[in-house]
């Protein structure tokens, strides 16, 4: 073929199309949200079987970071600088608990001691105050309801059981306080809150950055909910906590109770379990004035030092610090803790009531948009009742 014509094909040919590049979709797909969600559920569950053991005094960290937050923003207003007022902050909780540590807990183990000492004249009292009541039974029943291996078995256990409790207080008390003399705890913990403490804002909006901008409006205002509920809980139920436990210790110690400090301050910290500590407290207290007191008064008097408790944590405490800030049910915080102790241990306390807060907010917003969907509103169809 001659070069002219050969020339004429080359310009009629359509010339090739140059190469696009790959476009992603403009919208995420259903299965990718769905994907990133349980991905992250996933590596969150991971992270926290794995590390369980390692994560006490970071969590710990977080949530003083979380506390004093807003004192921090307070001081910083007032012209301080971040670092300054975390420092600050971080020092003044690091001498309250040295203080504490220091006043409190020889008081403490000395009032172990005494009840050490006194637990031969616990038991013997008990034994006979049980012993002379199944007596006054037997007479009034007959033989035949009480006899005399019952009245042996009855003063038999009550001392074994009183026997038991100042084993019992000892591991728990001095496990308590041995687990804050650990090194990641007394070091780390502390080192971790400054840094998060000065940082919080700057991790709150490096988060902010990371959200989905189709929903982060609508993810902003539950963060907002949880926080509005958590931090009232939080800062409510810490006041409620050292006020119960100054009200008891102060009062069972007034009525003569020999434990009464100690059962008061481990009954006032116990109620940020709802009823548990209160509970646990006047099982404890009461069993003690029964060996303690030779008469029903002192059993008494201790009975009243719970009821007038109970009476100032619901119609004073409670309403004042709490109120209707907070939508956490008692039965829900119960559950969260519990199963999340018995999931991930400590930690998982720790972590139970922001997650029960998170639970909450999300089926409260899902509930409502269940409410405004097509899926609760359509009518039913005709002749359908």
């Amino acid at each position: 073929m001659s070069g002219p014509v050969r020339d004429m094909d080359l310009l009629t040919k359509t010339p090739p199309r140059p190469l696009q590049p790959h476009v992603p979709p403009r919208e995420a797909t259903r299965g990718q949200r769905l994907g990133l969600l349980l991905g992250l559920a996933i590596v969150l569950a991971v992270a926290l079987n794995l590390f369980q053991s390692v994560l006490l005094p970071f969590v710990a960290a977080a949530g003083i970071a979380y506390f004093l937050d807003p004192l921090a923003r307070r001081l910083t207003r007032a012209g301080m600088p971040r670092g300054a007022a975390a420092l600050l902050l971080i020092l003044a909780l690091i001498t309250a608990g040295l203080l504490f540590a220091l006043l409190l807990y020889p008081l403490i183990l000395s009032q172990i001691g005494i009840l050490i000492n006194r637990v031969p004249t616990y038991v013997e009292s008990l034994r006979g105050f049980l012993s002379q009541n199944v007596a006054r039974l037997q007479q009034h029943l007959g033989p035949e309801f009480v006899d005399e291996k019952l009245r042996d078995l009855v003063g038999g256990q009550a001392g074994a059981m009183l026997s038991f409790i100042p084993t019992a207080l000892g591991h728990v008390i001095g496990g308590g306080f041995a687990l804050f003399n650990v090194l990641t705890l007394a070091v780390v913990t502390p080192v971790v809150g400054f840094y998060l403490l000065r940082d919080w804002p700057r991790i709150v909006g490096r988060v902010d950055s990371w959200l989905p901008r189709r929903y982060a409006g609508v993810i902003r205002a539950q963060a907002r909910e949880v926080d509005r509920i958590l931090s009232a809980w939080l800062r409510g139920q810490l006041l409620c906590c050292l006020v119960l436990a100054l009200f008891y210790a102060i009062g069972l110690s007034l009525v003569g109770l020999d434990l009464g400090l100690i059962v008061g301050l481990s009954a006032g910290l116990l109620s940020f379990i709802p009823y548990v500590g209160t509970i646990t407290g006047a099982v404890m207290s009461l069993g003690l004035a029964l060996a303690q007191f030779p008469t029903y008064e002192g059993v008494g008097l201790v009975a009243g030092v719970y009821v007038m408790g109970n009476l100032l944590e619901g119609y004073v405490i409670y309403p004042r610090f709490l109120g209707d800030r907070v939508e956490l049910h008692a039965v829900w915080v119960i559950f969260a803790l519990f199963a999340a102790g018995a999931a991930f241990g400590f930690v998982g306390v720790l972590l139970a009531v922001p997650v029960a807060a998170i639970i909450g907010v999300l089926c409260r917003f899902w509930l409502r948009r269940y409410i405004d969907s097509p899926l609760y509103l359509d009518p039913p169809e005709d002749g359908a009742r």
